[in-house]
């Protein structure tokens, strides 16, 4: 489908083939090599993370490498008419919000604004700094019949697609790198150069040092990543709704060490749902009292609030007209042909044309109508909805075989192949640059949608500059570097940084635990009664929660049950979960690591789709059938604890170490910790005969990655002591007690706290460390006169439940977060909450 956006006319009928804009000097890929890259692209793409859809419903980001290619001559015009449009646009939403001349001299009819939800009276006659109030702008392109592009529609209220963009970008360059590396194109640098040059420029007059940040709906948006990378190619903090309190007239983001201003905001959530009190009532994805902010001249918001006015599709009929009166200038780039319902001669055309146009209601929440797609009855009943409303609908020619963006029509007819491509253009000094290329977007049917599932296309755009290089900075840098003050990051943040250290911990012990006793079970499940299989069933015995009601789950549960908090999938699910929501805080590395442990065990999972138990009751004379049910467990744990390896390296080698790395490192600390202490309370407290606990001596040691140290210091009989001193007291040992609770201490420490005294939690941190320093590994080994070591257990109960108290109070201090503001419900709004995403 090379050839479904490609420059020039009668796309797919050239006589020289899909690849004839290559440099004479290059060699087109085969057929082998596209189908190699499209496997190698799918890989990095779930490496990456690289995600599209809903919450719970995240599916992959589908990417074709073979690109879309547009030559130099042709861009040139396109680029001249995407950056008229977009001044058009800005113009249009500067009158709007202003002096509304068009609307009082007709040349835009004022239903067709004032209908329209996306325009918002509560920010009229606001106004952004830096000269124009549209700042971003995404137009939807397709090709004609005759080879012309049309614009489907612009999206100026929070145009996605950018991130994903670039992605595509970096990926194609990877897995096609020698067609890359040969083809002369503009590079997508220059674009986010100037989104993030316009971001500090349309800053409040007030701000000397702007904080910008981005505000999101969060991990469950369809374009999370999307958002997630983006902020981190500009370097902006991801927020929340709830990261964020207006006080005095000023947006602050809610930080771990003390409120922080917020100057500008990018926003990526919908206008109405910016601010409950006086935009949607019930909204929990804004900040109450932003608009007052915005008002106040103390924020600037980028796109402004209210520029969704101009996705209305009624403002595409009248474009070509709005062109010659604002600009004095015919239009360049035109729009698909566009009829408004809310005038009689636009009502009339769409009525008598019905089943062959696109009939788009005015808001995105509501889908398009496909009317080729409708029978009789069903066309009859779409003409009475749009005459008794009928400024409610426009009508849209069906251009470049049907393409139609963004609707979930259901029922369609899957035809020929059609494509959009999605163009970005941002203001900068005094006019727009647009992205070279953009987005491209290809289907077999007339349903152009990534919902649908769609399939990304890069864009070349070809240029005559045999090596072209990025812009070069603005000003040479001279004199000493001026760095920006650290930004702080908010509770949400803290604490998913501090969970993901935890998940991270709690899948390689449980993976290091399985694997120990998989071993174990392969030597001895078929001699359950020698010192080997008594010794395994005290290991198998210390996986289980012995608080828990019931029998145990099977070691393949323990490893691939994802619904298992303590299981190994369920901790890398905890571990996904946790890292989608702080993505801009990481580097990008950490996320093939997380894939291939995902694919690991979703692979065994299929492996063992037919359940069969494992033989856990070790006291039987024989185990029960499904001995083999283990055999695949250990290739899927070495895997599973490599890619957490990896992902511990990254973390330590590749995050600064700032307040969000130390609480990281310190949600790893206290789980580790407490699996010490509570392998240790489950294996060594009992007495058991000296063969037996030699086996569970070595297997403890084992698991917790400190057998070469063991045998190097202590005697072959050294027995549980040695144990102890290496696990417990050993300051050296980086998987000791000892160890753990120092680093946890220091991590702590540098973590600010902004109100809540952290007394309670130092004094019980400090009772561990006393404890494990008072803790003498030989006289605590000697059991009772019942056969147990008594002062051993209460030692490692007081240690265990203290440990629990400081991870209480760590979240206690450093997350607490307020109760989600929410506006009294207005019961004249009542009707709306359905809608609420």
């Amino acid at each position: 489908m090379i050839d479904v956006l490609s420059s020039g006319p009668g796309a797919g009928a050239r006589a020289d083939g899909p690849w004839h804009w290559l440099p004479p000097d290059a060699t087109a890929p085969t057929d082998e090599e596209l189908r190699r890259a499209r496997a190698d692209a799918e890989s990095l793409l779930a490496d990456h993370g690289v995600t599209y859809g809903a919450e719970d419903e995240h599916g992959p980001w589908r990417l074709d490498p073979a690109p879309v290619v547009v030559d130099e001559d042709e861009w040139a015009r396109l680029e001249a008419g995407l950056v008229q449009r977009a001044e058009l646009l800005d113009a249009l939403l500067t009158d709007l919000y202003g002096a509304r001349r068009l609307l009082t001299d007709s040349l835009l009819p004022p239903t067709s604004v004032v209908a329209h939800p996306g325009f918002l009276r509560a920010v009229d006659g606001v106004r952004l700094r830096g000269g124009r109030e549209l700042v971003l702008a995404a137009t939807d392109l397709a090709r004609g019949d005759d080879g012309g592009w049309f614009a489907l529609v612009d999206r100026t209220q929070a145009p996605s697609g950018a991130g994903y963009a670039m992605e595509g970008r970096r990926v194609v360059a990877q897995v096609l790198a020698g067609l890359y590396r040969q083809t002369p194109i503009q590079r997508l640098g220059p674009f986010f150069r100037a989104l993030r040059h316009t971001l500090y420029d349309v800053a409040p007059p007030s701000a000397d040092e702007p904080r910008v940040a981005l505000l999101t709906p969060g991990p469950g948006s369809e374009t999370a990543f999307d958002q997630a990378y983006l902020a981190s190619m500009l370097g902006l903090p991801l927020v929340e709704g709830s990261d964020l309190v207006v006080r005095e007239g000023r947006l602050w983001m809610r930080a771990i060490g003390g409120a922080e201003p917020v100057d500008v905001l990018l926003r990526r959530v919908d206008a109405p749902w910016c601010d409950p009190l006086d935009l949607r009532t019930g909204s929990r994805l804004g900040a109450p009292g932003l608009v007052r902010a915005v008002r106040a001249g103390t924020l600037s918001v980028v796109n402004p609030l209210g520029s969704g006015v101009l996705e209305n599709p009624a403002v595409l009929a009248y474009l070509p007209r709005l062109a010659r009166t604002v600009l004095d200038q015919d239009l360049l780039l035109p729009s698909a042909p566009t009829w408004w319902c809310g005038e009689p001669a636009g009502l009339s055309h769409v009525l008598a044309h019905l089943a062959e146009l696109v009939l788009l209601p005015p808001s995105r929440e509501d889908r398009a109508v496909l009317g080729w797609t409708l029978d009789a009855d069903e066309r009859a009943a779409l003409a009475a909805q749009i005459a008794a409303q009928p400024w409610r609908w426009s009508g849209q020619e069906r251009v470049g075989g049907g393409a139609v963006l963004d609707v979930t029509a259901r029922g369609t007819q899957r035809g020929t192949g059609v494509g959009v491509l999605r163009t970005f253009a941002v203001a900068h000094r005094g006019t727009y640059t647009v992205m070279a290329g953009g987005l491209a977007r290809v289907a077999d049917g007339p349903v152009v949608s990534s919902a649908a599932g769609a399939v990304a296309k890069d864009v070349w755009v070809l240029t005559a500059q045999a090596d072209p290089t990025p812009e070069p900075a603005d000003v040479a840098g001279t004199g000493a570097v001026a760095r920006r003050g650290p930004v702080g990051i908010s509770p949400r943040t803290a604490e998913n940084l501090f969970w993901l250290g935890r998940y991270a911990e709690r899948a390689e012990d449980q993976a290091r635990d399985l694997r120990v006793v998989v071993d174990r079970w392969d030597d001895f499940h078929g001699r359950p009664r020698s010192s080997g299989g008594r010794a395994l069933a005290v290991l198998v015995a210390a996986l289980h929660d012995p608080g828990a009601p019931g029998p145990g789950p099977s070691l393949r549960d323990l490893a691939l049950d994802r619904s298992r908090a303590q299981s190994v999938a369920g901790a890398v699910r905890g571990i996904g979960t946790a890292a989608a929501a702080v993505r801009d805080q990481l580097s990008t590395d950490t996320f093939g690591p997380l894939a291939r442990i995902e694919r690991a065990l979703r692979a065994e999972r299929a492996r063992l789709r037919v359940p069969e138990p494992d033989a856990l009751d070790l006291g039987a004379a024989a185990p029960r059938p499904g001995a083999a049910a283990t055999a695949g467990l250990r290739p899927v744990l070495d895997r599973t604890l490599e890619g957490l390896l990896a992902i511990a390296g990254i973390v330590a080698e590749g995050l600064v170490r700032d307040a969000g790395w130390r609480l990281l490192d310190a949600g790893r600390r206290i789980e580790r910790a407490q699996h010490v202490v509570a392998s240790l309370q489950r294996t060594l407290v009992d007495l058991l005969p000296r063969p037996v606990e030699a086996h569970v001596v070595d297997s403890i040691v084992l698991a917790h990655d400190s057998s070469i140290t063991f045998r190097r210091r202590y005697a072959d009989d050294a027995g549980v002591p040695a144990v102890l001193d290496l696990l417990v007291v050993d300051p050296t040992n980086p998987r000791s007690l000892a160890f753990q609770l120092a680093r946890l201490q220091e991590a702590l420490a540098g973590v600010p706290v902004r109100s809540r005294s952290t007394e309670q939690r130092d004094r019980l941190l400090t009772d561990v460390v006393d404890l494990v320093a008072e803790l003498d590994p030989v006289a605590v080994s000697v059991p009772d006169a019942d056969g147990r070591r008594t002062r051993l257990a209460e030692l490692l109960e007081s240690m265990q439940w203290r440990l629990l108290a400081v991870a209480d109070e760590v979240e206690a201090v450093h997350f607490a977060r307020p109760a989600q503001a929410r506006a009294l419900d207005d019961p004249w709004d009542a009707g709306d909450e359905e809608d609420a995403p």
